[in-house]
């Protein structure tokens, strides 16, 4: 099963976080299919906190991908945004 989750990036006490599309059993920063985005905690100024493809991540929850609940909550307030 195809699932969409972060994968986490960036050094001890930076998060950085990828939107991923993986295989449900591969491990949190391992092997994914498609890099779907981009979601940074830690942004200021003119930097982005969540870039997201929504056209490619609802391609993959028309053919039955599921998403994270913090996946979900995140890209609940890009659309809203």
């Amino acid at each position: 099963m195809v699932t969409i989750r972060l994968a986490r990036a960036g050094a001890k006490k930076r998060p950085f976080y990828h939107v991923v599309a993986t295989e449900k059993s591969s491990a949190r920063d391992g092997r994914f299919i498609e890099r779907l985005g981009h979601y940074n905690p830690n942004a200021s100024g003119a930097e982005q906190k969540l870039v997201v493809d929504l056209g490619r991540v609802e391609h993959y929850q028309k053919n039955g991908a599921q998403t994270s609940d913090r996946v979900a909550f995140l890209l609940k307030s890009a659309k809203a945004a």
